[in-house]
């Protein structure tokens, strides 16, 4: 049975569990990284490796924001874990997958396309009474090389500002209403990108956390003015909501699709890029 690129199901997963070919990764997150590593050890997938997304998944520097590792980071610390460019990688985490969807962000910006999420995430392997197993596992080192993504180039704030006026290009904020308005603030200012269309993240999920079906989100992404034509940067505050977002369109068939891993951490902090403060202009469905 092989592993369904890019969500896998508990079955294929549960097959693959001694496949020395499958590096299996516990991408969950509990607030700090004492928490999140306790986390872990207390029940895990059987053989699955630990990730913290700071420590192994983001730029050393998290001054203004959790930007992406640079090459010879990204390098380092996904050789550190075990992964290689030949190997499957099966992330998952909890809460929908949300932090499972950083590495998936990481391993695709570094050309590595063998990268699934675990569909349900550990919330339903736990409830189909799958094994875990307590502990820790040490990964093997290994050599992972960085190369040019042709599926999931990286934009930056630069670029952004340059084509507001681009209507081949569409910002996808996909945080929730109130931080898009700027009544939450968790920046310097409040608001979102010029021109940005509201699509709240979660929606993307059944209640039981699994994806909806691509033909539901991609009916969800044209109801609120998003067409596989143009090309879609998704956003949200450090840029792990909008890797979710990204993931989901992705698998509705969308392939032009961006991150901007700067987020609103980045663009609401520097006084010198607009922002609006107004309600969307259109609703998410």
């Amino acid at each position: 049975m092989a592993i369904s690129m890019p969500l896998a199901t508990s079955e294929e997963v549960a097959a693959h569990l001694h496949d020395e070919n499958v590096v299996v990764c516990d991408c969950r997150f509990a607030g700090d990284a004492e928490t999140s590593r306790k986390q872990y050890a207390d029940g895990h997938i059987p053989g699955a490796i630990h990730v913290y997304w700071l420590d192994d998944l983001s730029a050393a520097d998290t001054t203004v924001t959790t930007f992406l590792p640079e090459p010879d980071e990204a390098a380092e610390r996904l050789g550190r874990l075990g992964i290689t460019q030949e190997k499957t990688v099966v992330a998952y985490s909890d809460g929908g997958n949300l932090y499972a969807s950083r590495l998936w962000h990481v391993l695709t910006h570094y050309g590595h396309e063998r990268v699934a999420l675990l569909d349900g995430g550990i919330e339903k392997w736990e409830a189909e009474g799958r094994p875990l197993e307590r502990g820790s596992v040490t990964p093997q080192p290994a050599v992972f090389e960085p190369r040019v993504s042709d599926s999931m180039r990286g934009i930056g704030g630069p670029e952004i500002l340059h084509r507001l006026s681009d209507l081949t290009m569409r910002l996808v904020d996909v945080r929730g209403p109130a931080e898009f308005s700027g009544e939450q603030l968790r920046a310097a200012r409040g608001g979102h990108i010029p021109g940005a269309i509201l699509w709240p993240w979660e929606e993307n999920l059944r209640p039981d956390g699994t994806f909806r079906d691509p033909a539901e989100i991609s009916a969800r992404a044209e109801a609120a003015g998003l067409f596989p034509e143009w090309e879609l940067v998704t956003y949200c505050q450090g840029g792990v909501r909008a890797a979710h977002a990204a993931f989901a369109l992705r698998i509705a068939g969308y392939q032009l699709v961006r991150i901007y891993d700067g987020s609103w951490a980045e663009w609401g902090n520097d006084p010198a890029l607009p922002i609006e403060t107004c309600a969307p202009a259109v609703a998410a469905a």
